[in-house]
């Protein structure tokens, strides 16, 4: 049986929510993930370092008996934020970037930035404090084909804001085209950029096959298949500006399959093993250590993880649904489906 042992990898992008659906959904990544950086757009948002201190706590109590993980935090930038609390979160060891949403491109976008101009002063101490940004990178103007958004923003946002502040460190995170991926690979050291499991494994047909499939739909959306493939190839090239952030993100059934869907992705529940899978269908399994373990850690200053775990080339069957808390339930990623590697023990 063919296993394959890692140091544990970090999860670079991940959603946990809070309360009860925080407490369902902690214990897939904490049997995977040694640290993860958590998004900040509950609702309210996580827009000081108090709350987000106190949302860090609220993790830590949630983690199951005897699992060891460290939650590393954000804080949500709006255009009120002042360059003072960029001050407050650098001082904390557990803060470690902020997250840029364009307001009303995802869930619980709505006091995102609409203007970039506003909030220049808080990028500038970023970049004086070698504090990162964390990008949700799409424009929100409805003009713009939503297949689109990623390339327009990298073009009219990115471009200019890395011209202006080349010291600033950004992640580009859960990208999906071919065009940011040439983007990536041609900037400063400065820049670099987290990958999804599923933009590796599914193209924008997975939306569509044999119907609407809601639990597919996800922000940035699925590419074409020529963009999957430019994801795959720089996730195996071994370049350390390409790391593993699963942006898994958890959502009753109820609001996923309805008229008006919302979107975000499942996959804690087995993401190093889909993205084991990725790697072995490139032929590239040798690469995954670097992209799932080493990269991500390099690039945020942190030491690399000793701890290890171990996959199985064993394939299971993955539940229909997860428990979600309240009565509620959840859909994976592949629900129903086969996986075909598991952690040993898990």
């Amino acid at each position: 049986m063919l296993q394959l042992t890692l140091p544990r990898p970090d999860d670079w992008h991940l959603h946990l929510r809070d309360g009860a659906t925080m407490g369902a959904v902690l214990p897939h990544t904490v049997q995977r993930f040694a640290r993860a950086i958590v998004m900040p757009n509950l609702n309210p948002p996580i827009t000081t370092t108090a709350q987000a201190l106190a949302y860090r706590e609220r993790i830590v109590a949630a983690i199951p008996d005897g699992g060891r993980f460290a939650p590393l935090m954000t804080l949500y930038l709006t255009e009120n934020t002042p360059a003072e609390e960029i001050v407050r979160a650098s001082e904390s060891d557990h803060i470690l970037g902020v997250k840029l949403y364009p307001a009303g491109a995802t869930t619980h976008s709505d006091a995102g930035v609409r203007n970039l101009s506003r909030v220049m002063p808080v990028l500038e101490k970023m970049a004086e404090l070698g504090m990162p940004l964390l990008v949700h990178g799409e424009v929100t103007d409805p003009g713009v084909d939503i297949f689109d958004r990623e390339q327009r923003f990298i073009e009219q946002v990115l471009t200019p804001l890395l011209e202006r502040l080349p010291e600033l460190k950004v992640v580009l995170e859960h990208i999906t085209t071919r065009e940011a991926v040439e983007f990536v690979s041609t900037a400063g050291e400065n820049l670099a950029a987290t990958i999804t499991a599923h933009h590796l494994l599914l193209n924008r047909n997975a939306l569509f096959s044999g119907g609407i499939r809601p639990h597919h739909f996800c922000l940035p959306v699925l590419k074409r298949e020529i963009h999957r493939e430019a994801l795959l190839a720089a996730a195996i090239s071994g370049s350390p500006r390409f790391f593993l952030g699963t942006d898994s993100a958890p959502h009753p059934r109820h609001t996923k399959e309805s008229s008006c869907g919302c979107a975000g992705i499942y996959t804690a529940h087995a993401a190093i093993e889909l993205y084991a899978e990725a790697f072995e269908q490139a032929g590239a399994l040798e690469r995954l250590e670097g992209f799932a373990c080493h990269f991500g850690a390099d690039f945020y200053g942190l030491p690399r993880n000793e701890e290890t775990i171990t996959l199985v080339k064993e394939s299971w069957t993955v539940p229909q649904h997860y428990p979600l808390g309240s009565g509620t339930t959840l859909v994976p990623l592949r629900a129903g489906g086969r996986i075909g590697w598991r952690i040993a023990n898990g």
